[in-house]
């Protein structure tokens, strides 16, 4: 689906106190910019960021993440996010393969991935957030026990990701087709897509991954 562009969207981002610019200078000093050593956590490809704002508000001692490549996406985050009085969440607007030039090596704790595109083509898995090419990514940033946490709406993307996130060297520690009726369900925070799908009875898949 194409994105339609707000006029402006680009400026607003730049001025915002709430988006890191060049971000390639905070490798390893981000807690400098939040002021204290707390882990930090990211989600890649937050959208209209409800998910990664709810996590901030209730864990104000994780700094948070939020990774959005379209600036217009990321505006209506901005717009939530001017709403909240929190001192530990701040945004990005960069394309996640470039993560390496942005987080030292184990600056990170967690990566949360969530209704990521599920680039169906064949000819496009690389581009897909669980490939082998991507999850080489994080394992530079992440902690030597540093996790991935990966849901989707996608049974295709879902049965691809159990693959290649093994072949990739990593272990799938728990995994789920139907989070809501799972023990997996306990204390999940759901995004704006999976506020949707499940008040339409879809079932959520998840699965925790780590390095071996």
């Amino acid at each position: 689906m194409r994105l339609r562009h707000i006029p402006g969207s680009e400026e607003m981002i730049e001025n915002s106190p709430y988006v890191v610019q060049n971000p390639e200078e905070r490798k390893g000093h981000w807690k400098e910019l939040f002021g204290n050593e707390n882990p930090i956590e990211i989600e890649v490809g937050m959208g209209k960021g409800k998910f990664i704002m709810e996590l901030a508000q209730k864990n104000p001692d994780v700094n948070y993440i939020g990774i959005e490549r379209y600036p217009t996406v990321m505006l209506k985050a901005l717009q939530k996010r001017e709403q909240l009085e929190l001192s530990n969440i701040y945004f990005m607007c960069v394309d996640a393969k470039e993560l390496g030039e942005y987080f030292e090596e184990g600056e990170v704790s967690r990566i949360f991935l969530n209704f990521s595109d599920p680039w169906p083509k064949d000819r496009h898995a690389k581009r897909r957030l669980t490939s082998p090419q991507f999850m080489a990514v994080y394992d530079r940033i992440l902690k030597k026990d540093g996790v991935v946490e990966f849901k989707t709406d996608n049974r295709g993307l879902f049965d691809y990701s159990l693959e290649s996130i093994p072949e990739a060297g990593w272990i799938v520690d728990s995994h789920t087709f139907d989070l809501h009726h799972s023990d997996m369900a306990e204390g999940n925070v759901m995004t704006e897509y999976e506020t949707k799908f499940a008040s339409e009875g879809k079932p959520i898949c998840k699965l925790v991954a780590y390095r071996k």
